[in-house]
This record gives structure tokens, sequence and C-alpha cells, in this order.
């Protein structure tokens, strides 16, 4: 059975192995056992709230009880960009017209910018290749909705997400090779580790501040502006259903989409309830549901099926047990797909 729990001390060994599968792109989740280390201690810091809302880092495992190996790992930062800089550009237009010679241009331009700074952020995705199947993925990725709809006073009005940029069959990101290799002079791989580990102000000193026109940068890193890497398009049409959507704002390396959304509008908070947990099995006519426990310092789900809405819910023992409920307690339901009519 498959439980997402808050991250412990012990877990370091696993996300660090977990990090090398997860390759170039993924800067919040580099295999440096120092990188790693200290967000695992603030993260086990943050579920105890003994560091300020704005500073935590919230980062859940996804374990197979059986053995207790980790198979995936999702996070959200309570904000970005308070204590290094967070930069991202911004899609803009600019406009020359002469009226003399009748020549009206509009022409996309990349803003370097800090418009972000201070938001939430959900990153660090990643499920190890086995255990890719049913709905593993997707319930991974809802699971940090659902601690939001419980912890909202945690978290900033708005929440982004990152996503990772398109990259060829061989691994080599076409904006980065068009724009960012000129002024930074490395591979990409080294450019994304530096920032992974807190190095960044080599941004500042290297990138220009003027704005960049898109039409002169080669035809393989303008088509690739705002797009995914192909193994992300299905947790971006994820993110999407559960409220979020792309602004305009993209990453500086491998411009990557920077998706956001209003914590108020996300359909977790829309549409999840609390309810009593009861131990029993699950009656007809039931949907798979996210089940979690209102706990911050033990934060625990499950995914099962029950009622959408209910106020009651029919847990086993097992399934109270992974949840370290008993039956009476409380629990946050949130249906696993979104309702058909629903506009999410």
């Amino acid at each position: 059975m498959l439980v997402i729990r808050a991250v412990k001390t012990d877990d370091l060994d696993a996300l660090i192995e977990m990090a090398r599968q997860a390759g170039s792109g993924m800067t919040t989740l580099k295999p440096d056992r120092k990188m790693l280390g200290d967000r695992v201690t603030t993260a086990v810091a943050s579920f105890n709230e003994s560091i300020p809302p704005e500073q935590r880092d919230y980062m859940f495992v996804l374990e197979h009880t059986q053995d207790g190996s980790i198979a995936g790992v999702c996070a959200i930062k309570g904000a970005v960009g308070l204590t290094e800089p967070f930069y991202n550009y911004r899609i803009g237009t600019l406009v020359h017209c002469s009226r003399e010679l009748n020549v009206f241009t509009r022409m996309e331009t990349l803003y370097l910018s800090n418009d972000l700074t201070g938001s939430s952020e959900l990153c660090s995705l990643f499920l190890l290749p086995q255990f890719r199947a049913g709905f593993n993925g997707k319930w991974l990725s809802k699971s940090r909705f659902l601690f939001i709809a419980q912890f909202q006073q945690l978290f900033t009005e708005k929440i982004i997400a990152e996503m990772r940029g398109f990259q060829d069959e061989n691994g080599v990101s076409p904006f980065y090779e068009g724009l960012g290799r000129h002024f930074f002079k490395m591979d990409f791989d080294h450019v994304d580790g530096l920032t992974a580990i807190g190095k960044k102000s080599f941004i500042a000193e290297l990138m220009p501040r003027q704005p960049l026109y898109v039409d002169y940068l080669p035809d393989s890193a303008r088509e690739v502006i705002g797009k995914v890497h192909t193994s992300t398009q299905p947790a971006k049409k994820l993110l999407e259903n559960e409220g979020m959507h792309y602004e305009g704002y993209v990453d500086i390396f491998d411009a990557g989409p920077v998706l956001q959304g209003r914590v108020s509008e996300l359909r977790a908070v829309r549409d999840s309830v609390l309810a009593v947990a009861v131990e029993g099995h699950a009656e007809d006519e039931t949907e798979h549901l996210l089940v979690s426990n209102t706990r911050l310092t033990d934060f625990r789900m499950i995914l099962t099926r029950g009622v959408p809405g209910a106020t009651r819910i029919q847990l086993t023992a097992q399934e109270l047990s992974q949840l370290h409920v008993q039956a009476g307690d409380e629990v946050r339901t949130l249906p696993l797909n979104p309702r058909k009519n629903a506009n999410a």
C-alpha cells in the first residue's frame, strides 16, 4: 500500500538516489547531499512550525509501506525570492510605428523579471519510473493542493509552478543554446546546478537587463518558448485542471512556462470537505478520493474510494492506521478528478 507523508530526516539517502534519476532541468531536485540535506532539515522544521511560514519548504514523499521504500517526492515552498533573487523572463510587447513610412511593427520581448517574488511555489515533483502506473502520478501531484486547502493560512494568495522546459532527444535545451550560452559560457547542466545550490548572483551579473527581442533568437529557440519537456506535458495539464494557468512568464534558462493560480480559486479549496472517519468499507456509487488527516506535524494522505462531498467516509482499519487517525476523527477529502461540469 502507498501513503503520502511528510518527509523525515532519514529519507535523505532515498531522495538523493531519486534526484540522480530525475535528470537535468529539475533545479529543485539535484543529487547534492548538502542542498537536499538542508531542504529536508528545513522541511522537518516547517512541519514542526519552528520557522516562519515564508521560510518553509514542505516536502512530501510517497512511501511504499510494505518495505518503507520511497517511490516519489513533491514539495511546496512557502514563498520564493525572499532570501535570494527569483528570476523569470516576462514575455512583453514593444510596438514600433512610423506614420511617415506607414510602418507598424509589434515585437515580442523578454524582460528579466522578479515579478513573482513572494509567491508560494509547487516544485520537486518526481515519481520513480516503476511506479508510473494507475493514479500514482496524478495523486502525488494533487496531494499538494489538498494540503494547501487544509492549511490555507500558511500560503500566499498567488501560487506558482515552474515547468521543466523543452529539451530535444539528446537532452539539449534549444532555448539555452540560442540565448543563455552566449552570456554564461558554460553548459546548461552546470548553470542549472549552480542555481540549485543557491548560487544565483551570476544571473544578475551576466544577463542583460534591457529587453531582448524574441525575433533576434534562432528559430529553434523561439519555437520552444513556453513549451514543456515531453515528460512534463501530463503534469502541466493536470495543474491546469486544478486551477492554474500560463500568464507569459518563463524560466530564464530553458523557457519552460511558469503556471500561476490564486489559492482561493483552486479546485481543492472549492471542492474539498471535512468529513468524519468511520471504520468500514466503502459503499457503492463511490469515486476515487484523496483523504488526508488534518495535522500539520504528522500530515498523511491516502487514495481510496468514497462518496464525494459526504460528511462521513468509510475507511478500513488499515486505512485509518495509514492516516494515523481513529474512527470519529476529522479528515479532509477531495475527488481525484474534477467534476465534468466544473470550470476547473
